[in-house]
């Protein structure tokens, strides 16, 4: 499918989405003071926010990927974006917990299906040996939300306030959706496409396998990064200033494991994610092991940030395997990051709360990775035994 302005320009219309998106869900969390004191609750009751909004991904993902299992690609990705911005619109304006609860539960509900659907008109775009590479660069938008768009937007709502944190994000939004509508082919509907044909991949032992892989797979590092303030400050030492930071090393190394997955993935999809999983498994414990010093903390923070190289090859996977059922399966990739989101919290608080460290949080990961390896090599088992 050929773009009507140029591969770049629709690449960038994706990712612009991706930014936006990306943004809007991790910025909140470093202004969850202030968005407490806003709506008049605790930082703990705060919590809930980010809580609905991962509630939102999980479920808008698969059910607008059902739904909207007719409509046309770029006509879905310019409803996503509407929906967004009235979550966004929402949440800056907000008065109380319940309006910013119900506001984070609509911004959540077309995050996962605009990865998804966008990883699939990247995919229409460019020959199939390209695949992945073209995803990772849709994902890439996601990694440079954390090296620009989150410290951005929260020197937004530090300086002006917590609405015009928001309000950002929506101003972005509506850019996105000018670039789309200009620079995005006209991807047609696919005519054998139903509701009953995407819910066909839910019976899919591989696809359930790959979605059990991808709701571990990112488990360490979330339980890494929910913590990862106090861990750099009461560990390796750093002044808190200094996080954020340090963080934009994190992204950085997003941003190259974007790249290099997407390229790696294109020649062995299967392959590379075994060794991703196995990067994943020494960088976390290399993190544990080696964080109460400052340089090798930093050099670590970025490998593990690498680590996203995953993102791209597991994508690819999913869609090689989904038959069909192409948006929900590629959609619920992203579902799935989130249950590893909630996964990495809880079990990286649990072993806080029990007696360890902060940095113990890396040994959680590595038990993630391994589990993601095991169910990995169950999924290609399984693959093999249904070929033959």
């Amino acid at each position: 499918m050929k773009a009507p302005s140029g591969l770049l320009p629709a690449m960038l219309a994706l990712g612009s989405g991706g930014l936006c998106i990306g943004t809007g869900e991790f910025a909140p969390m470093s202004l969850l003071p202030a968005l407490a004191k806003g709506t008049g609750v605790s930082v703990p009751a705060a919590g809930a926010y980010i809580s609905a909004y991962a509630a939102g991904v999980v479920i808008g993902a698969p059910a607008i990927a059902v739904l909207a299992a007719r409509l046309p690609r770029k006509a879905l990705l310019l409803l996503l974006l509407v929906i967004a911005l009235i979550g966004y619109g929402c949440s800056a304006a907000a008065w109380s917990y319940s309006s910013m609860l119900s506001a984070r539960f609509i911004a959540g509900l077309p995050h996962g299906a605009w990865y998804g659907v966008a990883a699939l008109v990247a995919a229409s775009m460019v020959p199939a040996e390209q695949k992945a590479r073209y995803i990772g660069y849709v994902m890439l938008g996601l990694a440079i939300a954390n090296v620009a768009g989150v410290p951005l937007v929260t020197w937004a709502g530090q300086s002006l306030g917590w609405r015009m944190s928001f309000s950002v994000v929506t101003a972005g939004l509506v850019l996105t959706g000018v670039m789309v509508s200009l620079f995005v082919p006209a991807v047609p509907a696919d005519r054998k496409a139903s509701p009953l044909k995407e819910l066909s991949a839910l019976r899919s032992p591989q696809v359930l396998m790959t979605f059990a892989v991808a709701s571990v797979g990112f488990a360490g590092m979330f339980a890494v990064y929910s913590f990862i303030t106090p861990a750099l400050t009461e560990v390796s030492g750093f002044k808190l200033s200094s996080v954020p930071w340090i963080l934009v090393l994190w992204g950085v190394g997003m941003a190259t494991g974007n790249i290099i997955g997407g390229r790696v993935a294109d020649k062995a999809p299967v392959p590379a994610i075994y060794g991703m999983l196995f990067w994943n498994l020494i960088t976390l414990a290399l993190f544990a092991l080696v964080s109460q010093w400052k340089v090798p903390a930093l050099i670590t923070l970025f490998l593990l940030g690498n680590g996203f190289s995953l993102v791209p090859a597991l994508q690819s996977h999913m869609m090689n395997i989904a038959g069909d059922a192409q948006t929900l399966a590629s959609s619920l990739t992203h579902s799935a990051f989130n249950i590893s989101n909630a996964l990495g919290a809880a079990f990286g608080g649990l072993a806080i709360a029990s007696g360890g460290s902060w940095i113990s949080t890396g040994w959680v990961g590595a038990a993630f990775a391994v589990i993601a390896l095991v169910l990995m090599f169950l999924s290609v088992h399984i693959t093999r035994r249904s070929q033959s």
